[in-house]
């Protein structure tokens, strides 16, 4: 498997501790970084205050439901801007709503997962995910910008 820098874009601490423990405890190679707002998430991506030396990541798990600045508004900044389109977003999802799922499809998200209550699940989905990102998709490389 090939390391990754992984974007997780998630305001819940519990679910950041999950998929930081999948990576740890299956040995997932990559490196997590984690933000909590949408906010936050656009400033890592553009690079901005905070964030001027973050690396740009290879992948992103984003959590659709977040304060302020949606995960809806993230993925969409994210798939019209030239040097961040290319990198797959994965979103993760707590609603049972068609119409986000339509909604994310619509912004050109890569996938969608809902989060299941069960942790066990929910930490297999995350490793199988990114397993396949790591492994077994093919990527184009994300233009520096």
């Amino acid at each position: 498997m090939e390391e990754m820098d992984i974007l997780v874009v998630e305001d819940n601490h519990g679910d950041i501790r999950l998929i930081e423990q999948v990576f740890e405890e299956r040995d997932i190679p990559g490196t997590l970084h984690s933000v909590q707002t949408g906010e936050e998430a656009l400033n890592w991506l553009s690079r901005s205050d905070e964030f001027a030396e973050a690396p740009r990541p290879e992948l992103v798990l984003l959590d659709l439901n977040l304060p302020a600045t949606s995960g809806q508004t993230v993925l969409e900044e994210i798939k019209s801007a030239p040097s961040l389109k290319r990198i797959p977003v994965i979103v993760l999802t707590g609603s049972e709503s068609e119409d986000d799922l339509i909604e994310a499809y619509e912004a050109c998200a890569n996938a969608c997962l809902r989060k299941p209550v069960d942790p066990d699940e929910f930490a297999n989905r995350i490793q199988a995910v990114v397993e396949f990102w790591q492994s077994i998709a093919i990527l184009p490389p994300v233009p520096e910008g």
